[in-house]
Parts: structure tokens; C-alpha cells; sequence
């Protein structure tokens, strides 16, 4: 079982990864389809791609951290 700690720590993660994605698709959006229809419609792909991600946050964590050690070392 998994400790009320490390669920809270898993809980505060997914929901700051969530929140970023779901803003960085979103501009993705407005920037690939004009401003109207990525206000209008970006916020769907965005609210997937931000509850994905959320649910998947250590996997970019580590993903992030291993891009960073591969960029310096170059």
C-alpha cells in the first residue's frame, strides 16, 4: 500500500505537470490554427494531452532529467 505521503507528492506532481502541458498545448494551439479556433477548440487536445501527461509525470520527470544530463555532457 502506498503511504498518504507519497500519494500526496504524486497528487501535487500530476497536478503542476497537468497544468503546464495543458497551457503549453493550448498556445500550441492558438499558434497552429489562429487565434480563433485554437481559443475556441485548443482546449480540448490541450485538457487530453494535460490529464495524460499528469497521469504519466514521472516518466517526464525522468525524461527532462535525461535530456538535461544528455545536453550538458555535449
Amino acid at each position: 500500500m502506498v503511504s498518504p505521503e507519497m500519494s500526496n507528492w504524486y497528487v501535487v506532481g500530476a497536478w503542476t505537470t497537468g497544468i503546464i502541458v495543458f497551457i503549453g498545448v493550448w498556445i500550441y494551439a492558438i499558434a497552429s490554427w489562429g487565434f480563433l479556433i485554437g481559443i475556441a477548440l485548443g482546449w480540448f487536445p490541450a485538457a487530453i494531452a494535460g490529464v495524460i501527461a499528469g497521469l504519466l509525470w514521472p516518466l517526464i520527470v525522468l525524461g527532462v532529467v535525461a535530456l538535461i544530463l544528455f545536453l550538458a555532457s555535449h
